[in-house]
């Protein structure tokens, strides 16, 4: 298991396994939701109906955080948000590239739920020629032989790769060598980097046959009713 170590304030720091930062965006949707409902205070078994978790687990999560509950009183909800979101780095801006505008490509970069999450789509780059300098999203598709330079340009760190399987391991190399550090990988294949580099992959088709797997298995009981 992965440990992220997070710098305390004395220096020190703080191991946070993969599973918990996976969960922290989910109770930082929980938490802006009870706050558009009005919500100042609320408790762990609260928060955690929201969140869909576990209350034990929603509290051995928050522990690696640092001790933000009152007993007796629960979580202050604009300041746990504030504490959520810094530790997954929502308060700042972060540009990202996406390498592959076709049908993804393109419905990733019109996604107005990246700018009320910290991410800016700052730069589309596709290696079709007829792609090249066409307007997606208010963007203009950039050439992949540009790719080093928009990124040291930017200072962008995290890239997204919706490209074809076939063509993902070229792109990752490619962003790994322009300097990105982040990539979050939705093209059907796996892709191997260095050290350092961070890849999360996101397979929908995989997902889709999974909840098949699920719809089958409430079929099989129905039947058997």
């Amino acid at each position: 298991m992965t440990i992220l170590r997070t710098p305390l304030a004395d220096g020190s720091a703080r191991g946070i396994p993969d599973a918990t930062v996976a969960r922290l965006p989910v109770y930082l949707r929980a938490l802006n939701a009870l706050a558009e409902q009005g919500v100042a205070t609320c408790s762990s078994n609260d928060l955690a109906e929201n969140a869909g978790v576990n209350p034990a687990k929603l509290r051995k999560d928050l522990s690696y955080l640092g001790s933000y509950g009152t007993r007796g009183v629960g979580y202050d909800v604009e300041y746990l948000r504030y504490q959520i979101a810094r530790e997954i780095g929502q308060t700042q801006d972060w540009d990202v590239v996406i390498v592959g505008v076709g049908n993804l490509g393109s419905a990733l970069s019109a996604y107005q739920g990246f700018s009320t999450r910290g991410i800016r789509v700052a730069a589309l780059v596709d290696a079709d020629p007829k792609r090249v300098g066409t307007t997606i999203s208010g963007i203009t598709v950039s050439s992949l032989d540009d790719l080093t330079a928009i990124v040291e340009e930017r200072a962008i760190s995290i890239g997204i790769i919706a490209t074809p399987g076939e063509a993902a391991q070229e792109v990752a190399d490619r962003l790994v060598a322009a300097g990105v550090t982040s990539i979050l990988n939705f093209a059907p294949a796996l892709v191997q980097v260095p050290d350092g580099v961070d890849v999360r992959k996101v397979d929908l088709s995989i997902e889709l046959q999974i909840l098949a797997y699920h719809e089958q298995r409430k079929a099989g009981k129905e039947a058997t009713a």
